[in-house]
């Protein structure tokens, strides 16, 4: 027996488009032709489409899927091994995205301060907190000592605690935007003293930030924008400001050991 395109379309859930597609890719060409010339599916068309659904749903890219069935010999048992390797790692960071979820919404339950849209735009101004990026920052961090304590602590925060720590970053900030206008070197003193700053805000009111875990904080403002545009707004950045923020905080944090080594001397 054999079938037409919108017959295998109806019984096998896939669109006629999709079908075309796998015939110009040759990964499913009808092997067979009507006396009009149309296309049709025979009984081992239709056996290697349900493998290639099948490895599809599994997650697997065409290119893949025409790899393993190019090849009798291959070893497909290779390929769904490392298969659900990804599966499980996929369902893995999934539920640690479902457990900042749950976290997030514990907070607003239990001690989070709930600010009303005015009231957020009031505190927080143009900063904007990305949830991706709190989410990825969970999934990187969320094991540290220092990242729980710090979700801890902004939990306990009120609207007017949250009031001040925005008014003295929005002024560090100023400062800091001054001297990278400037041109002043990343160790300069006055630059120097603004990483140092931006160490002691966080230890105040997150967690304490020791040198070497602000450099890995800076890593990210300076690889991942959604973090740097909770220190400097879109609006008031400037072409490598990141970066020379991330070389000051490193050139603090050198100073800062070199200064720790000369009192282990003394």
């Amino acid at each position: 027996m054999s079938w037409s395109v919108g017959q295998v379309s109806g019984f096998a859930g896939v669109t006629i488009r999709t079908l075309h597609y796998y015939d110009r890719s040759g990964l499913l060409s009808p092997s067979e032709r009507s006396p009009a010339g149309y296309r049709l599916y025979n009984g081992a068309d239709l056996a290697r489409l349900q493998q290639i659904l099948f490895y599809r749903e599994l997650g697997f890219p065409l290119d893949e899927i025409a790899d393993i069935l190019a090849d009798p010999q291959a070893n497909a048992l290779d390929h769904l091994l490392a298969r659900r390797q990804a599966l499980s790692e996929q369902i893995a960071r999934l539920q640690k995205l479902v457990d900042v979820a749950e976290r997030a919404i514990e907070v607003q339950r239990t001690g989070g301060v709930e600010l009303t849209p005015d009231e957020r735009f009031e505190v927080f101004g143009d900063v904007v907190f990305d949830l991706s990026y709190a989410a990825d920052a969970h999934l990187k961090w969320g094991e540290r000592d220092s990242h729980q304590e710090a979700l801890a602590r902004a939990a306990t925060h009120s609207k007017e605690d949250w009031q001040q720590l925005m008014a003295e970053a929005a002024e560090w900030r100023g400062r800091l935007l001054e001297a990278f206008d400037e041109g002043l070197p990343v160790d300069h003193p006055t630059v120097l003293d603004l990483a140092e700053q931006h160490r002691q805000h966080i230890t105040r009111w997150f967690t304490p930030c020791p040198p070497e875990m602000h450099c890995r904080i800076a890593d990210d403002y300076e690889a991942d924008a959604r973090a740097f545009a909770l220190v400097v707004p879109p609006a008031e950045q400037r072409p490598g400001l990141a970066g020379y923020l991330r070389a000051a905080i490193g050139a603090n944090a050198e100073r800062r050991n070199e200064s720790d080594l000369d009192e282990v001397a003394r």
